[in-house]
C-alpha cells in the first residue's frame, strides 16, 4: 500500500499541470468545475519514499514535486498567472511542435480563477512590429516577420518560454507570468492510453491512443480551412474539446488510475512532451535539477549530440516521419572523428491537406570546435555556434514513400574528446517521440563499445558503463 501512494505522490503536481494543461479540452472542463491542485499530506510521502527501493532520480522528483506543490499551494491570497504553449508535434519545431494555440491560467489560493484559450494567429494579428524572422524562415518559407506561433525555434526550451513572453509582449499583452508551461499533442494520444477509446455522441470518430490527435485534427481543422473563414467561427471550431474533457476527467478521475496517471506524467516530462518554465528562480531551479526544464546542456564537458529538425513544409508530414540515429566515434585515426548517420522514412500514402513531401532544417549539436569534414543527403549546410556547442545547420528532403534517407555528417571532434575518459550525452528534441539509436564507439587498440536503445529521454553513457552492461 505504501508503494502505490508513494507513486500516486510523485508526479502530484505535474498530474495536476497535465490535467489543466494539457490541451484546450481539459482548459474548458477546469474553468467550468474550478479543480483544485492537490496538496495532501506531502512531508510524510516524502519521508516513506526514503524508506522505498526507488532510483535515486525518482526520489529527486518526489521531493521536487512536492516543493512545487508547496509552493503553489500556498494559501496566501495570491494571483498566479501560467501561459500554457499547445504544440503541434505533427509539424515538429525545435521546440517540440508548431504552436497554434496558447491558453491563460489564474490560479488563487490553489484554485483556478480563470482560463482563456487563442488561436496564435488571432494573437499574431496584433503584432505590427517587424522582427526579422531565423534564416530557415525566410529561405523555405519567405517569411518576412517573425512572430509568436514561430517563437519555439530553439531546441532549448527556457529561451523559447521568454522568446514566447516577448512576442505576447508585442501583441499587446499585459500579463507578468508565473510560468510558462509547454505541451505537445502527443500528451492527447498518451491520456488516451489511461481512459480507452471515446466516441463522443453526434461525431463519429472514435478517438484512441494510435490516432486521437490525427482524428481531432481532421475533425477541427478540416472544415475551416482558408483566409475566407471568419475568426470568430475558427475560435469557435473545438467545441468537441469541451466534450472530450469531461469525458477524460470522468474516467481517469478515478483511485484506480493515480499509479498510471503518476507514471503517465513522469514519461511526458522525461521525454519533453510536456515542459516547465518558471519565473521564480528557486522554482526554476528545482524543475532544473530533474530536467524538466526542457534546457540544452550548456557545461556539459564530454561529447554531445542533439538533432533538432524544424518542419519548413507547412504541413502535418511528421505524423508519418520516422527517424532512426547511427552514431560513430572513432579514436583510431590521428584525431577522433564522430560520423552520425541520420535516417529518415516518410510513410505517408499519399499527399493531401495535411500531408507532402518532406522538407526540414536539421540542426546537429557537436561538441564546441568540432570541424565539419563530411556531408551526405544534407543541403546548404552552415557551421555556426550555440549554447556552448557547435552546430551543422541544413536542409533535408524526403518525398513520400522514400525510405532510408541516410542524412550523413562526419566531423572531426576537438582534442578534448578522448577514449581514457570518454563519455557521452545524447539529448533528445521535444516531439519527436521514441527514437532507436546505435551508438559505436572504435579505440586505438582496436576494440569496439556498442550501445543500442530508445531514446525515450536524455541519454547519458561512458565506456565503462558499457563495459560492465557487457
Amino acid at each position: 500500500m505504501l508503494a502505490f501512494f508513494t507513486k500516486g505522490r510523485l508526479i502530484v503536481l505535474v498530474v495536476v499541470l497535465v490535467l489543466l494543461g494539457g490541451g484546450v479540452y481539459t482548459f474548458f472542463y477546469a474553468k467550468e468545475h474550478k479543480a483544485e491542485f492537490a496538496a495532501g499530506s506531502l512531508n510524510l510521502f516524502q519521508k516513506v519514499s526514503r524508506l522505498l527501493p526507488l532510483a535515486p532520480d525518482t526520489k529527486k522528483e518526489i521531493e521536487v514535486v512536492n516543493q512545487l506543490v508547496a509552493e503553489l499551494t500556498k494559501q496566501d491570497d495570491r494571483i498566479r498567472v501560467f501561459l500554457v504553449l499547445l504544440q503541434n508535434a505533427d509539424e515538429i519545431r525545435p521546440g517540440g511542435g508548431f504552436l497554434g494555440q496558447y491558453a491563460i491560467i489564474k490560479t488563487k489560493n490553489g484554485a483556478v480563477l480563470s482560463t482563456f484559450v487563442e488561436d496564435a494567429n488571432l494573437l499574431d494579428q496584433r503584432i505590427v512590429t517587424k522582427i526579422t524572422p531565423p534564416y530557415p524562415f525566410f529561405r523555405k518559407l519567405q517569411l518576412k516577420k517573425w512572430k509568436f506561433r514561430d517563437s519555439n525555434f530553439s531546441p532549448d526550451f527556457p529561451t523559447n518560454a521568454e522568446k514566447a513572453q516577448y512576442f505576447y509582449r508585442l501583441a499587446g499583452g499585459r500579463e507578468k507570468f508565473d510560468g510558462v508551461i509547454a505541451v505537445n499533442s502527443r500528451v492527447f494520444d498518451n491520456i488516451l492510453s489511461i481512459t480507452g477509446p471515446i466516441q463522443i455522441p453526434g461525431d463519429s470518430n472514435v478517438y484512441t491512443s494510435t490516432d486521437g490527435s490525427y482524428k481531432l485534427e481532421e475533425r477541427v481543422e478540416r472544415a475551416y480551412l482558408g483566409e475566407d473563414v471568419p475568426a470568430e467561427l475558427k475560435q469557435n471550431r473545438k467545441v468537441i474539446m469541451k466534450k472530450l474533457a469531461a469525458e477524460i476527467m470522468k474516467r481517469v478521475a478515478t483511485v484506480q488510475n493515480i499509479p498510471k496517471l503518476a507514471e503517465f506524467a513522469q514519461n511526458e516530462l522525461r521525454n519533453r512532451d510536456i515542459m516547465l518554465y518558471f519565473a521564480d528562480q528557486n522554482l526554476q531551479s528545482l524543475v532544473e535539477s530533474v530536467h524538466w526544464d526542457g534546457s540544452v546542456a550548456k557545461d556539459w564537458d564530454g561529447d554531445y549530440l542533439m538533432l533538432v529538425d524544424a518542419n519548413m513544409g507547412a504541413l502535418k508530414t511528421d505524423y508519418y516521419v520516422r527517424r532512426k540515429l547511427d552514431y560513430t566515434v572513432d579514436f583510431t585515426g590521428e584525431k577522433p572523428t564522430g560520423t552520425l548517420v541520420y535516417t529518415y522514412s516518410n510513410t505517408a500514402p499519399r499527399g493531401d491537406w495535411r500531408t507532402s513531401d518532406y522538407h526540414t532544417y536539421l540542426r546537429a549539436f557537436v561538441p564546441k570546435g568540432s570541424v565539419m569534414l563530411e556531408r551526405k543527403w544534407i543541403n546548404a549546410v552552415i557551421t555556426n555556434e550555440d549554447f556552448n556547442k557547435t552546430y551543422f545547420g541544413g536542409f533535408v528532403d524526403v518525398e513520400i514513400g522514400q525510405s532510408d534517407v541516410m542524412t550523413t555528417l562526419r566531423y572531426e571532434l576537438p582534442g578534448t574528446i578522448t577514449a581514457e575518459n570518454y563519455k557521452l550525452l545524447i539529448q533528445k528534441q521535444s516531439g519527436v517521440g521514441t527514437l532507436p539509436v546505435a551508438v559505436h564507439i572504435k579505440t586505438k587498440d582496436g576494440k569496439t563499445y556498442d550501445q543500442n536503445t530508445d531514446l525515450l529521454k536524455d541519454l547519458n553513457f561512458t565506456i565503462q558503463e558499457v563495459e560492465e552492461k557487457n
